[in-house]
């Protein structure tokens, strides 16, 4: 069996799922853990992605718990992964550079965010920005 793509996950298609069950940052947010690709994790982006996710909560239709348990459920699924040295600053956005920090840290295959133009010139680490839909629809799994 070949290796499933390795993805780094944008705090904007995370923040996404969470708000609407439309969609396919929901339907991508739903396929992890089911060994069809892997999510790759650090410690900074899992932080901002509980902070953002946090102060939004009011705006989602979830509880405080239904959000820890996902928290829970994708630190449990993903890879984890530390970050041993920054490229910063490279991105026009900061806090955009430690999504691109990790996905080359993990060698993944793809960026999935919405903001694409915030990671132009990113493409030279070797993997593609893409959004949730382009990468459903790359892996065959857009419906």
């Amino acid at each position: 069996m070949l290796n499933p793509p390795q993805i780094v996950v944008d705090t904007s298609v995370f923040i996404s799922a969470l708000l609407s069950q439309q969609g396919a940052a929901y339907r991508l947010l739903t396929l992890i853990g089911r060994g069809l690709f892997d999510v790759n994790l650090s410690i900074s982006l899992f932080a901002e992605y509980e902070a953002v996710a946090k102060r939004m909560l009011d705006q989602m239709p979830l509880s405080e718990q239904n959000l820890e348990d996902i928290l829970d459920h994708l630190c449990a699924v993903a890879n984890r992964r530390s970050v041993f040295f920054l490229w910063r600053p490279f991105l026009p956005d900061p806090g955009d550079d430690m999504v691109l920090e990790l996905a080359v840290a993990a060698r993944v295959q793809y960026i999935v965010t919405y903001n694409k133009r915030d990671f132009r010139g990113s493409e030279q680490f070797g993997f593609q920005v893409v959004t949730p839909k382009e990468f459903l629809d790359q892996i065959g799994l857009l419906q």
